[in-house]
């Protein structure tokens, strides 16, 4: 049986590194890039410099999940989440 997760390589900052994602963290980080205008190498590495703990790839499902539930939340309770969970906002 073939695993949901697959390892992709990217260079962050010059360094090749290798994360393992499922497609569908991978296409909403692609995603995510896009509506930024940023690179997903730019991306990736603010997510790397920023992460407090964790790996790389768990970092980036953490970041991308927030990035949707923040999305799907009522405007009113946006202001409810604390920063400390909002992880790369400002980016």
């Amino acid at each position: 049986m073939k695993s949901p997760v697959v390892k992709r390589s990217i260079v962050i900052a010059g360094h090749k590194t290798s994360v393992s994602l499922e497609e569908a963290f991978w296409r909403g980080l692609k995603d995510i890039a896009a509506t930024r205008r940023v690179s997903l190498s730019d991306l990736v590495g603010s997510i790397d410099t920023e992460r407090q703990h964790g790996n790389l790839s768990s970092a980036i499902r953490l970041f991308v999940l927030n990035h949707y539930q923040t999305r799907m939340a009522p405007p009113s309770d946006r202001t409810l989440i604390p920063a400390s969970n909002q992880p790369y906002a400002a980016h």
